[in-house]
Order: C-alpha cells, then structure tokens, then sequence
C-alpha cells in the first residue's frame, strides 16, 4: 500500500494551483479548470502522491479549514532538505511566514501562510 493522494482544503483552487506551482515549485499533475480541479505534486517527480487543492465550499470543509487556520495549525506539513533556504526563497518571493526558522528535537521548522487559507509546515530532519 501507498500514499496515492491527499487533499488540502483551499478557499480558491485556480489561486492555489497559481501559489503553488509558481511560488512554491510543485508540478502540475493535473489541471481541469471548467471543473475547478486542480492537483500537484512534487517537483520533478516521475510518480508520487498527489495534492488535490479541494474547494472548501462546503460547509463542513470551511469549518475545517477556518478552525485549522484560526487555532494557527498547519493544515499539511511538506519536507524540505534545507529549511532556511526555502524561508530566504520564499521570503523573498512574498510568502509570508509566522517566524523564522527554528529548531526543536524533532528537526527544524518554520510556517507560513499559503495565501489560500492555510498555514503550512515547512520541515527539515
């Protein structure tokens, strides 16, 4: 068994398939527009699990996701081999972050806002 896909819940799926293609680097796996589907994954990756950016237009799913976002919980946590590299690229490029990258026994972390929503965990081991 694998990870086939999972799903973040996104308040504007074409705007978060902009965010994190351009600006975060993931590929498209796929993208139907007339359908508001959009799905990434990791760049460069020939396989792999995919990230559906799903619509929180359901009730449910905003309450989800504007509970997440309110309490400051990251909805979904991406890897990263250099954190504070990705916080400088990021940065850089408008991302805002909560802080900077720190260090706990866990590895090294740091969180941002995607914009759509969402806090999300960059993390390094």
């Amino acid at each position: 068994m694998r990870l086939k896909m999972c799903s973040i819940h996104v308040q504007d799926p074409a705007a978060a398939h902009s965010f994190y293609t351009e600006t975060l680097g993931f590929d498209t796996l796929m993208a139907m527009p007339e359908h508001n589907l959009f799905i990434v994954k990791d760049p460069g990756a020939a396989s792999g699990a995919g990230l559906l950016l799903e619509p929180s237009d359901n009730p449910i799913a905003s309450a989800y996701r504007n509970g997440l976002y309110d309490a400051g919980i990251p909805a979904i946590v991406f890897g990263s081999p250099d954190v504070q590299a990705e916080y400088e690229r990021l940065s850089a490029a408008g991302v805002q972050f909560r802080g900077e990258p720190a260090e706990d026994p866990s590895g090294i972390s740091a969180v941002f806002d995607d914009g759509c929503g969402n806090y999300i965990q960059l993390h390094q081991d």
